[in-house]
């Protein structure tokens, strides 16, 4: 039996997008390697949204090159699909598939395509597939307690700054039917959680016939006779409705974690990055979910040191996010991607201002997550409990529906178990509590 291992770098996209590889290379009776070394075929899933993220996805190949000698290596991803040619020089990797291919890349492999070769190449599968269809293949395993259901593809926004438009291409989605039936597949394998995931996630449905959009179908969802609850990730303000901040108000079943996009608080900036909202349209987002679910966990991604970013420009985004409730922050530094439109933007930030900016705007998150997770001291939270210990304290460890990472002691009988657990301790890290009882459900 061959053994795979598959490395995987970016967004949760990327992840669900593993997480099918290796789903349907296991069909073909495929093993996971367990240990470094012993892998047949080691897969670099690749990441392209920053220079940084380029940078770290070829080191992951060479680093995968070093610990598996003997293995066919194999690349793809959104790094694979833009800059090709970087990887073609690394030494002892054998092939790039493109990312428009990744899913059929277990067929790639069974084809033929799975031994070692002299120069790298470029591999397509034996029938090119249709682009549009990619993001209609879904998982219906998983290899985690919460897995990722990939349900949209490709983004339409073409923000001046993402390269993933070109990348991934144009929104697609997955059929509203075959949506439905993953999460009832994945309901009676046992999972207590599936995690919605899409480049653009609120823009499901538009494509489809007859068109639909992310309410209906979690709607639709919620109609089903099954006991599983869905969490979203990453979603636009202005596609955060008030129906679908409702619905979750009044369900269980919907995870009280909404990780909202907000890149700038300067209205000039997000026009000058294409982005359709104002900070204003953001605030009120954000109020509306506080007020609806007011234990909610609410995050944003921040996007600093963007060409024009005046320090007035900066105070603005930190005011805006130091005033409102938001739980967690995502902050990264401008990256100029070669292809997009704002790599020609003038004005351009300085590194040493940019990673100060990028400083103090990590210290702002640090304290509101710490005010967060403080605020559950004394109460009690359900918690779906992973299968990997705590390396550290050897504690069961789990996430709440508001995305409260909690670990707690217990016996190997409560993994992949909801777990009511009182919390009693609490930093910015983590919360410690005492179990109280398990919910089968």
């Amino acid at each position: 039996m061959r053994k795979f291992k598959i490395i995987t770098l970016g967004c949760k996209v990327n992840q669900a997008e593993s997480e099918l590889i290796a789903t349907r290379l296991s069909s073909l009776d495929w093993q996971p390697a367990d240990s470094p070394g012993e892998a047949d075929v080691c897969v670099i899933n690749t990441c392209a949204v920053t220079q940084k993220a380029a940078m770290q996805s070829r080191q992951a190949v060479r680093q995968a090159i070093h610990a598996n000698p003997g293995a066919c290596v194999v690349v793809t991803g959104c790094y694979a699909e833009t800059d090709p040619q970087a990887l073609m020089r690394i030494q002892g990797l054998d092939y790039i598939i493109d990312q428009k291919d990744k899913q059929r890349l277990p067929e790639i492999l069974a084809a033929g395509g799975g031994g070692k070769s002299t120069t790298s190449t470029v591999l397509k599968p034996p029938e090119k597939a249709a682009q549009e269809n990619q993001a209609r293949a879904l998982p219906v395993t998983g290899f985690r307690t919460r897995p990722f259901l990939k349900i949209q593809d490709g983004c339409d926004a073409f923000c001046s700054y993402c390269i993933v438009p070109y990348a991934r291409g144009r929104s697609r989605s997955a059929s509203f039917q075959g949506v439905l039936d993953s999460v009832s597949m994945l309901s009676a394998q046992g999972f207590k959680e599936a995690v919605l995931t899409g480049i653009h996630l609120g823009n499901y449905g538009k494509d489809l016939e007859p068109r639909q959009n992310l309410f209906a179908l979690l709607h639709a969802i919620l109609k089903l006779p099954i006991d599983i609850r869905v969490r979203l990730s990453s979603i636009e303000p202005l596609e955060l409705s008030d129906e679908i901040i409702d619905l979750a108000a009044g369900s269980d079943r919907i995870c009280r974690h909404f990780h909202i996009p907000l890149q700038s608080g300067d209205p000039q900036i997000l026009s000058r990055m294409g982005r359709p909202y104002s900070p204003e349209a953001f605030s009120d987002r954000v109020a509306k979910i506080h007020h609806r679910l007011p234990d909610a966990a609410i995050g944003a991604d921040v996007l600093i040191g963007f060409p024009g970013e005046t320090d007035a420009a900066f105070e603005n985004t930190y005011t805006l996010i130091e005033r409102l409730p938001l739980s967690y922050l995502h902050v990264f530094p401008f990256s100029a991607r070669p292809g997009t439109a704002a790599c020609g933007f003038p004005e351009k930030v300085p590194a040493e201002e940019m990673k100060r900016r990028c400083g103090r705007m990590r210290q702002l998150g640090s304290r509101k997550r710490l005010d967060f997770h403080r605020r559950f001291i004394g109460q009690q939270v359900q918690v779906l409990t992973e299968s990997r210990r705590d390396p550290k304290t050897g504690l069961l460890k789990g996430v709440s529906s508001n995305y409260l990472p909690v670990l707690f002691d217990g016996g190997d009988g409560l993994i992949h178990h909801l777990v009511n657990v009182r919390i009693s301790e609490a930093d910015a890290g983590r919360l410690l509590g005492m179990e109280m009882d398990t919910q089968e459900g």
